[in-house]
């Protein structure tokens, strides 16, 4: 079965590591970029994520490039305790979560591939087309620097991202990605040791917000902190994703945002880089799969990165397409590539596959689309600070602690990652060859 993939990100990369341990082979990965730079700032990879890297054998590597925060921490821009719950191994889970720069993770996983698979990177590669044949494959066009090239596949997956080529081809009307009128600026500082080390903190509110946890074990006193500064009303939807801006003028947003423990303007003042992003995210579609096309991680379903479910959801979409088309592929019996009747077969098992992965997958990704606008588990600082704006003696008499529970499992429920939930299901691994 001959399988391309659109896009080298966390998402196209982990497709392919998750088609290789299912016995799919020819695979091929297409990048529009000319050189994978590992670019970004830090991501969480929660539970759910780790499970499947770790069936994918990668844990170990993953583990090494970052820190299991235990302890998540809401406040109110006044530094008043909100809610504070367990992270990871912390919280009942047999997986840990990982904070881990997302560059530093592609270019782990880009490695892995090669390692797997070899050679089947092919960059500088843009999707302008994608044909649907006689036979049921689909031909991709590309626009490379020497002009054009063409490959044939029989499944093309879509993992390019929030600005998706294959997905701008199945709805082109869709437009730009809608702003939600939130500006996002993210960047890496050393800092003195956060709470613990092991801490995350997120302070704020709906109109601005500052999330910082750790990238790296402290030293002497200090570690490397992952942060995202946030305003509302400032900035605009189009603005340059990698564009980097002046330090200055954000800390100075968050002036007297000065709580034990937590010196944010400095944080700010101090970063290596500051890239400033529009926070957009795309509506839910009716349908990902057109023919023997489908689509994946934010190129399916680009989210607000309220709960840090992104770079998972995208781990787990790769695995589940892997495991219906490993299972239909088995259940289809073995495919001869010079058989006719085999071909049909094929064809049929990659018909049943998409179908098995979309009906998995996109619905629960509509209800997580839809509960991400809805600030996800940051609810309970919204509702903080529309209950008491200048702040509260107890918290318990603005927000009771059943309702902060209630906030915070239902968000893990409809993102699949409730400890009872992700413990006890079953593996999404396929054996033998395909």
């Amino acid at each position: 079965m001959r399988i391309g993939i659109i896009g080298a990100g966390i998402g196209g990369l982990a497709t392919a590591l998750s088609l290789e341990a299912a016995g799919f082979r020819d695979i091929t990965v297409h990048e529009r970029t000319d050189r994978i730079r590992g670019l970004g700032v830090g991501l969480n990879l929660l539970p759910h994520a780790i499970r499947e890297l770790t069936e994918l054998g990668l844990r170990d590597r993953v583990e090494a490039l970052g820190v299991a925060p235990e302890t998540l921490v809401y406040m109110n821009r006044f530094g008043q305790h909100i809610w504070s719950e367990p992270r990871g191994l912390a919280a009942g889970y047999r997986w840990p979560q990982l904070s881990v720069h997302r560059g530093r993770l592609q270019l782990a996983l880009r490695d892995a591939v090669v390692e797997r698979l070899g050679d089947v990177i092919r960059l500088g590669h843009r999707l302008v087309d994608v044909q649907g044949e006689d036979d049921g494959s689909e031909t991709a066009r590309f626009a490379t620097a020497d002009g054009e090239t063409t490959a044939t596949y029989d499944l093309v997956i879509g993992a390019d991202g929030i600005h998706s080529a294959l997905r701008a081809l199945r709805y082109p009307a869709e437009g730009a990605p809608p702003w939600s009128g939130l500006t996002l600026w993210r960047g890496v500082a050393e800092a003195p040791v956060l709470v613990d080390g092991r801490t995350m903190i997120m302070a704020g509110d709906g109109d601005q917000k500052f999330v910082a946890y750790p990238l790296g074990a402290p030293e002497d006193g200090r570690q490397r902190l992952n942060f995202i500064a946030e305003r509302r009303g400032i900035g605009h939807p189009d603005a340059d994703w990698n564009r980097a801006v002046d330090p200055g003028p954000i800390a100075e947003l968050f002036a007297d945002w000065r709580f034990e423990g937590l010196d944010v303007p400095a944080i700010i003042a101090n970063a290596e880089e500051i890239l400033e992003y529009p926070m957009v995210d795309r509506d839910a579609l009716p349908q990902w799969t057109f023919g023997r096309t489908t689509l994946i991680g934010d190129a399916a379903h680009a989210m607000y990165p309220n709960g840090s479910n992104g770079g998972s959801q995208a781990i787990l979409d790769a695995r589940t397409l892997a495991f219906h088309l490993g299972t239909a592929t088995r259940a289809g019996a073995a495919v001869d590539a010079g058989a006719a009747a085999d071909r049909t077969a094929e064809g049929a098992a990659i018909d049943a596959a998409l179908a098995g992965y979309e009906d998995a997958r996109r619905p629960a990704m509509t209800a997580l689309l839809a509960g991400t606008r809805a600030t996800g588990p940051e609810r309970v600082m919204l509702l903080a600070a529309e209950r008491a704006p200048q702040g509260f003696a107890r918290i318990d008499d603005v927000i009771p602690r059943s309702e902060r529970e209630e906030i915070a499992n239902a968000y893990k429920r409809a993102a699949g990652f409730a400890p009872s939930i992700l413990n006890e299901r079953a593996s999404l691994s396929v054996g033998g060859p395909a």
